[in-house]
């Protein structure tokens, strides 16, 4: 399954790309994160990988994330491996204007098994968290620049 959202913020893109490349902010804005621990390779860097837990409801979810790209202030990418689960993320960053910017995302998923199913049945599953957690950072950093 392949989607692609996108969202503006209110922000200029230099300001943006400061926030979102920030592991220390992930928490801020990712609802559930319980933890981001690097695992390999150099942070931040293409090739690292870093372990991922959150609390889904009853569930603690885990995950590696893989950086597959990372030509900033254009676009990170990473792959994202969870049980049965395996999902590519490009996101894009492009100025539209002086104190916005356009945040693209282009989302792949490939699942095994019960949830290869939710995928096909409920599509709107997967896009609809993606899109909360754009719309999550968007706040984060629009809140930030208020109070800074």
């Amino acid at each position: 399954m392949r989607y692609q959202l996108q969202i503006v913020i209110d922000l200029p893109r230099s300001r943006v790309i400061e926030l979102f490349d920030s592991t220390e902010n992930l928490p801020k804005w990712q609802e559930g994160l319980l933890s981001f621990e690097p695992i390999e390779g150099e942070p931040g860097q293409v090739g690292a990988k870093s372990q991922m837990r959150f609390q889904m409801g009853q569930r603690t979810i885990e995950m590696v994330e893989t950086i597959t790209a990372r030509n900033l202030p254009e676009e990170f990418s990473a792959t994202y491996e969870a049980n049965k689960v395996w999902n590519s993320v490009a996101n894009h960053f492009e100025e539209a204007s002086s104190t916005q910017t356009r945040w693209t995302t282009k989302h792949e998923f490939r699942c095994k098994g019960f949830i290869r199913v939710l995928a096909f049945l409920m599509p709107g599953m997967f896009k609809k968290q993606s899109y909360k957690y754009m719309q999550a950072f968007k706040a984060f950093a629009e809140s930030e620049a208020a109070a800074a």
